[in-house]
């Protein structure tokens, strides 16, 4: 992957890069739209990256290529302006470069950028926050730029919401700066604060992407954040919190005449998500595989009944291996409405099992899914 990046950048332009990092794509492992209400979430890295090249320019231009169209668009660092929908791709770095020079960094002239990858778009497996963060960590290095984990996580979220338009909270960025082999991180999305707790051995995910994809910044996202702000503008009556982590189901249940029906049923799977979490990181302590896995299980009906991000795709996915020998537990995996389930499983499930099931996915939905095994990996770094 590493000589296939080194190789496109000098075909699109003509020298070697001075800069390469990478950075992994994540599974959500138990937290499901809790991030941007303040609350709770467990995530994993992958073993799965998008890798960038940089090199600087000797004018004030900025110039994007993408390994998949073969396309390139140019921008100017005097005046960073959002692509349109069909140069969307060229946003992710583009923001981060532009929130980068926000947080101190300073460019006199502009620089070429491209990216290969070995994770699946649309899949929930976000793509997008491993683009943002290795071209974070490659920018900062090129323009000798000292950064944090804690501030790449901040910009990187800044440009997705700010800069791309997606409403979203830490997890995707947080996990793919702070992951760390062999490890769960556990996100405080209120106190911004990281941890990493060990995964007993023989653990092992596996993701069905049912290759169901989710355009989540127009609308289907938006409207649950939406939704969730309505309950929290409804519960900030009690005190001056206005994020969900604050509030406990006594409270929802007061002032559930205060919001909309819709409102009430996102708040509830928020509150009743938080608690998981939280008893998911006691039992992962303990090693009660068996105990965490029923909460996985859990987790995902409470997404298809309550904040209704699942689909029928998903669903069957998930009841599927609710009955398979060797799967401690299985969920939605990221922002749902379409994408993959993750599948937390035991060093006894086979690809065979994992066959058999996608086998019966395309029976019943005419399409075929994609399998990925996954093992953790550490976080975003240069090369």
């Amino acid at each position: 992957m590493e000589n296939k990046l080194e190789q496109n950048f000098k075909n699109f332009f003509g020298c070697a890069p001075e800069v390469m990092a990478k950075a992994p794509g994540r599974i959500e492992f138990i937290g499901n739209h809790t991030d941007y209400n303040g609350g709770y979430v467990m995530g994993a890295a992958i073993d799965k990256f998008v890798m960038c090249a940089v090199s600087k320019r000797d004018d004030k231009k900025i110039q994007f290529a993408s390994a998949l169209s073969g396309e390139k668009v140019l921008a100017d660092i005097s005046e960073i302006k959002k692509f349109p929908r069909q140069q969307n791709w060229a946003n992710y770095p583009l923001g981060i470069f532009k929130f980068l020079l926000e947080a101190g960094l300073t460019a006199e002239v502009g620089f070429n950028f491209t990216d290969v990858s070995s994770l699946p778009s649309g899949a929930g497996l976000s793509s997008s926050a491993a683009i943002e963060m290795s071209a974070c960590a490659a920018l900062a290095k090129l323009y000798d730029f000292k950064v944090d984990k804690k501030t790449m996580v901040k910009i990187g979220r800044k440009s997705e919401n700010n800069f791309v338009g997606m409403p979203c909270g830490i997890l995707d960025q947080g996990v793919s700066v702070f992951g760390k082999k062999d490890s769960i991180v556990f996100i405080d999305c209120l106190e911004e604060e990281f941890e990493n707790y060990p995964l007993p051995r023989g653990c092992r995910f596996f993701l069905f992407n049912t290759t169901k994809k989710h355009e989540l910044v127009d609308g289907l996202y938006a409207a649950r954040h939406k939704e969730c702000m309505e309950a929290s503008d409804a519960l900030s009556e009690i005190g001056e919190e206005r994020l969900l982590r604050a509030f406990t189901l006594d409270d929802l249940e007061s002032k559930k005449t205060m919001m909309s029906a819709n409102a009430y049923k996102r708040a509830k799977h928020v509150i009743e998500e938080n608690a998981r979490v939280l008893k998911a990181r006691e039992l992962l302590i303990k090693g009660d595989m068996q105990g965490l896995g029923k909460l996985l299980f859990e987790s995902h009906e409470s997404s298809r009944t309550l904040f209704e991000n699942s689909c029928p795709e998903l669903d069957f996915f998930v009841d599927c291996l609710r009955a398979e020998p060797n799967v401690y537990g299985a969920r939605l995996s990221g922002g749902g409405f379409g994408g993959a389930v993750m599948a937390l499983v035991n060093s006894e499930f086979t690809e065979a099992q994992a066959q058999k099931l996608a086998d019966l996915y395309e029976l019943k939905f005419g399409a075929k899914p994609r399998i990925l095994e996954c093992t953790t990996s550490d976080g975003a770094q240069t090369l």
